[in-house]
């Protein structure tokens, strides 16, 4: 669904969202053997913390030979406690924790690292561990001597470089290509920035340690979105900035020489001034030429590796409708072609890449593209369309909270259309960006198990369907100067799909009111394939029978493990486990403690109100808005579901939900409106607001 801004100028937005974070990074030196270079980074983050608990990730980054099977210990200086861990195990018998690597992220190459989280609980003060051991050996913050016997020495290694390059498939056989391409990662927001200068959206500098990192991480591939316009010249010859341009080729180089696929674009000039193709025809697609017939000559030298990509996103402002949409996108796609062919060298032969209109996966827009490949009659092209979900879920809005089957569908029918369109006749298809539009925002948008169902599914099906996929990332995934994933159960779950299903669940979240007695609950399993091993909580595992049972799809808890995993019952999550599956990542279950939140009245304006909220352990889902007649209220009024984050957002260390100039834009003066709150325990709360010119009231009926 078409969005009013571009997506991607949106994205920067979300780079800016406040936490609370603790940040400490400093060396350490890995002995693996009495003979292996050591050193390697840790970096220790707290990205959310709340009264008497916290949640913490922690990245091991290795700098020196390889090491497989590790533990890294650590410890507290004021009383913190590790509650839950996942993707290691841990012990804690005093202040000291040690984590230790599960069998599936045992082994860190050179530049490579793992990542793990944990939810602790605090008092006092929450100060952030400044050493830690690895292996036994003490940090010290660069690749160091090997920890060798004094018979056996050698100097410490230099800075890895990069693999030696290897062959690409053999030009023609475009398939093999783009399936050479999976997996693949974007570098948005820098070089395709609409401003000055490729930090003018908030990234630093891309710098060769980022891209050679992207090779470290198992990626195979990278898109480098260029916006071009900012940097060139007037009529008639439409002269790329010099400067830009080297520094462009300077980054496709990095790419190239980390043996990674690289391709390349004209970016958001697609709705600057590509757009208006409808009424200044001849301009635009003079200056579109002039940059393509520029680019084709910088870079037909290039490795077969470089792959070139007409345009993204391509849209038309004014035009007639869908008949010419199609006939202008064919004429720039055919164009690029031309050009590029007839530049010569590597050019000739080099992987060109055409999308739809809109990059949609919509039928009639396949249709579309389908017949530009014929007309073409070219073996060295692919496809190109975006994916970014089933809008109301990728927003979360219209009530779509969870991964159902309608959301699912979408997925199956999206890659089953190009599937059949493209790939079937040997046409492959690249998803040359996908995440969740939720993402302009929020990566917290989505709830957490939710959001992983999706990633999980979105691989999966894919790889049935033969798709290269290439993550959207303008940032806020992969830190770009700490080169640390901001969501580590996110990304580690991306990365299995590469190859592999993960059993999921309904819900990875068991509420059990502070007030109740407790019993034993269940989950519903989404096998995906795979039979349940353990469940584990930290590195002890739960007892089958006495803990857990699991018939069929089914896992209860029982009793006395629940007593025992909510702990002192305080509000919030009390404890976490992993369900361990016989394939792909674990699955991770929160036990929560909570009572039905609570609100109060309060007084505001339309640029700043906040409803009082005492969540007591509870986390909003979503909030409808309506009149009293029943009518939907507010913005995108063909729903009472508001959209989460741009009509409101929980802010859980104020204690309060606020609700945004957005939502009283649409709000009828005078006219008593009623929110419905709807919290993940299941949990309603009824709260009425009413808008008096700039002022805005909150009351409890």
């Amino acid at each position: 669904m078409t969005q009013p801004l571009p997506r991607s100028a949106r994205w920067k937005v979300a780079l800016f969202s406040s936490a609370v974070t603790l940040l400490a990074a400093v060396g350490v030196t890995l002995s693996t053997s009495a003979y292996a270079a050591a050193g390697c980074r840790v970096d220790y983050t707290v990205p959310n913390q709340w009264t008497g608990g916290f949640t913490a990730n922690v990245v091991i980054t290795n700098l020196g030979d390889p090491v497989n099977n590790w533990n890294l210990v650590w410890t507290y200086a004021n009383g913190q406690k590790v509650t839950s861990m996942w993707n290691a195990s841990y012990t804690q018998p005093a202040a000291t924790v040690t984590a230790t690597n599960m069998s599936y992220n045992a082994a860190i190459g050179t530049n490579g690292n793992v990542q793990f989280g944990f939810n602790g609980s605090w008092s006092g003060t929450n100060t952030a561990p400044t050493a830690f051991t690895l292996n036994g050996t003490a940090c010290t913050g660069a690749v160091g001597s090997p920890s060798a016997s004094p018979s056996a020495s050698r100097s410490a290694s230099p800075s890895p470089s990069v693999s030696p390059s290897t062959s690409p498939p053999p030009t023609g056989n475009a398939m093999a290509t783009v399936a050479a391409m999976q997996p693949g990662w974007n570098l948005g927001n820098s070089l395709d920035a609409t401003g000055a200068d490729e930090t003018s959206w908030g990234n630093p500098l891309i710098t060769q340690a980022l891209i050679n990192n992207i090779k470290a991480q198992g990626f195979k591939s990278i898109r480098i979105p260029v916006t071009w316009g900012h940097h060139q010249g007037g009529a008639p010859s439409y002269t790329i900035e010099a400067a830009y341009l080297a520094r462009v080729k300077q980054v496709v180089d990095w790419a190239l020489a980390a043996d990674l696929y690289v391709m390349v674009n004209i970016h958001h000039d697609s709705w600057e001034w590509i757009a208006n193709m409808p009424g200044d025809h001849d301009n635009v697609l003079n200056r579109y030429k002039a940059i393509w017939t520029q680019l084709a000559s910088a870079f037909k030298a290039s490795s077969p590796k470089l792959v070139l990509e007409s345009i993204n996103e391509p849209q038309f402002t004014g035009s007639s409708g869908d008949a010419q949409n199609a006939s202008l996108l064919s004429e720039l796609n055919t164009s690029f072609r031309t050009i590029v062919r007839a530049s010569g060298g590597g050019n000739a032969t080099r992987l060109l890449v055409l999308p739809t209109l809109h990059t949609s996966s919509d039928q009639p827009r396949i249709d579309e593209l389908l017949s530009t490949f014929t007309s073409v009659n070219d073996p060295n092209l692919a496809a190109t369309v975006h994916y970014y979900g089933f809008w109301p879920f990728s927003v979360n809005i219209a009530g779509y909270t969870k991964f159902d089957a309608t959301t699912q569908q979408d997925v199956t029918d999206s890659f089953d259309r190009v599937y059949n369109s493209f790939v079937s006749r040997n046409i492959p298809v690249i998803v040359g960006e996908y995440g969740l539009l939720g993402f302009d925002r929020s990566t917290g948008t989505i709830e957490q198990g939710e959001k992983l169902k999706f990633f999980e599914y979105f691989g999966y099906w894919a790889k049935t369907r033969k798709l290269t996929t290439m993550l959207w990332d303008n940032g806020q995934h992969l830190g770009r100067t700490s080169l640390v994933w901001s969501d580590p159960e996110l990304i580690a779950q991306i990365k299995s799909s590469w190859t592999t299903r993960s059993g999921t669940a309904d819900t990875d979240q068991v509420f059990t009111a502070k007030t109740a007695t407790i019993g034993a609950k269940s989950v519903t399993l989404n096998l995906n394939g795979a039979t349940v091993t353990a469940v584990r909580q930290g590195s002890t595992n739960l007892a089958q029978g006495s803990d857990y049972t699991v018939s069929g799809s089914t896992l209860t808890f029982t009793a006395a493990a629940l007593t025992r995993l909510h702990g002192s019952r305080a509000y919030g999550v009390n404890s976490s486990v992993q369900v361990v599956f016989s394939q792909g990542v674990p699955w991770r279950i929160n036990f929560v403690t909570y009572d039905p939140p609570t609100v109060s009245a309060a007084t505001g304006t339309t640029g700043s109100f906040a409803i009082p909220t005492q969540f007591r352990g509870d986390t909003l889902a979503t909030m409808e808005a309506k009149y009293a007649d029943g009518s939907n209220a507010g913005p995108q009024n063909w729903t009472s579901f508001k959209e989460f984050d741009y009509t409101f957002t929980p802010n859980y260390t104020a204690n309060t939900i606020v609700l945004k100039p957005e939502l009283f834009n649409d709000f009828n003066d005078g006219a008593k409106v009623t929110l419905t709150l709807h919290f993940w325990s299941g949990t309603r709360v009824t709260y009425y607001v009413t808008k008096s010119g700039g002022n805005v009231t909150g009351s409890l009926s």
